[in-house]
């Protein structure tokens, strides 16, 4: 007999899910019940972006996403060496409004 662990999740990853969404830019918004992170493709020469994916999370769902970024990170760095971000804002200045984060 199979035992099942209660806590297991199972995860399903639809073909189309699972090619992914390229993004060069994420732009985060958040209120007193939930983060929204904006997930825009930019492309040089281009003045016009479309945002390619929304993401809504919780404010605890939002902390444990960026702990496990940056573990996942730091991680990266032990192996492949230190991200260089050469330019914070990639020459962009962007005010949208409300309150905002840029990532």
């Amino acid at each position: 007999m199979e035992q099942q662990n209660d806590n297991q999740l199972n995860i399903e990853l639809s073909e189309e899910v699972a090619e992914g969404i390229y993004s060069n830019l994420a732009i985060i918004t958040h209120s007193n019940a939930e983060f929204v992170v904006d997930f825009v493709r930019v492309m040089p020469g281009i003045p016009k972006a479309k945002v390619k994916s929304r993401v809504i999370l919780t404010p605890e769902h939002a902390k444990r996403l960026l702990n496990a970024l940056s573990d996942n990170i730091e991680k990266y760095e032990s192996i492949n060496g230190r991200i260089k971000i050469p330019d914070e804002n990639n020459g962009f200045t962007m005010n949208f409004g409300g309150t905002m984060g840029q990532a």
